[in-house]
């Protein structure tokens, strides 16, 4: 019977059917998907194939894996050379951000869209707690959502305390499998709990001495919107490692810089101090906002 991995919890998923049947399900022996190396064999969203194991415990044993539409990796927490699979089959992802208590730096953000270009995933930014906002914080909110929708990516202002750009976050969501995701602290988890109220998803305080939220999430769990569609929560991720990408493919993952790659005098260009380089007479002429280009170099030194 055929089934979608809904929760990891390591040697343990939590499968359900088309028709709304639960069961805990685990792999025997070693899948091998194409030539990723993993440490997590199955991921969240993934598509399986499952056998009854024992009826009375509930338990089914996975014969196959579904080949998959797409889906977001990053470097394994325990394993720099290993990737760890966030989760697959997605429609779509919404990073939380915050701009104060915890700060999601830009840099992060710019990581977390080159991760989903990466995968051809479109990604969508909330930024939440605006209630706590002051004019510094307003004032960066309209300069990074001028410069984002510039390039195509829609930008949401919320917050989860006072339920503000809920209704509108909703509907983005409507018959979607959307992944979650950003640094613990920014209000993922009272997002959810305001979409399930009987959910009571664990929400933590940002810690006061580093400014930083503390990790609430410790496994992936797919859940069904009430209205349609599903959403994927992460754990907090602290830093999204970018996996099998190269330095001369790093441009082509900013939709700005990708449509002036091909007026470049030089193919491999790095766009850095190379001649006759559109991308720096684009930055020039304010066709790329310099931040992103900041933010291009960054990755690119850490590549």
């Amino acid at each position: 019977m055929k089934a979608t991995i809904y929760k990891s919890t390591g040697s343990w998923y939590i499968a359900q059917t088309q028709d709304g049947q639960v069961f805990n399900a685990r792999i025997k022996g070693i899948f091998k998907i194409g030539n990723i190396t993993s440490t997590n064999p199955i991921a969240v969203g993934d598509e399986v194939e499952m056998v009854i194991e024992n009826e009375l415990e509930n338990t089914t044993t996975i014969t196959k894996i579904y080949d998959r539409k797409n889906y977001v990796a990053r470097v394994s927490p325990h394993n720099k050379h290993k990737h760890h699979i966030v989760a697959s089959n997605v429609d779509q992802s919404v990073l939380f951000a915050t701009l104060k208590n915890p700060k999601t730096s830009q840099g992060f953000i710019d990581r977390f869209l080159v991760a989903c270009e990466m995968h051809h995933i479109p990604a969508i930014v909330v930024f939440n707690k605006a209630d706590i906002y002051e004019e510094k914080e307003i004032e960066k909110f309209f300069h990074l959502q001028e410069m984002y929708q510039q390039i195509g990516y829609k930008i949401i202002l919320a917050s989860m305390q006072t339920q503000d750009g809920l209704d509108i976050i909703k509907n983005v969501l409507k018959d979607k499998t959307t992944l979650l995701s950003g640094h613990s602290g920014t209000g993922k988890s009272t997002f959810i709990n305001n979409l399930f109220p009987t959910l009571e998803v664990k929400t933590l305080e940002v810690s006061d001495s580093s400014g930083k939220g503390m990790h609430t999430t410790t496994f992936a769990q797919m859940y069904n919107l009430p209205f349609g569609g599903s959403i994927i929560d992460t754990p907090g991720i602290k830093e999204l490692g970018l996996v099998d990408i190269t330095k001369q493919e790093l441009s082509g993952y900013f939709p700005e810089m990708k449509r002036h790659l091909n007026n470049c005098k030089f193919n491999n260009c790095l766009h850095i101090e190379e001649p006759g380089c559109a991308i720096k007479q684009a930055i020039g002429s304010n066709e790329i906002s310099f931040d992103r280009y900041q933010s291009y170099y960054n990755i690119l030194e850490s590549l």
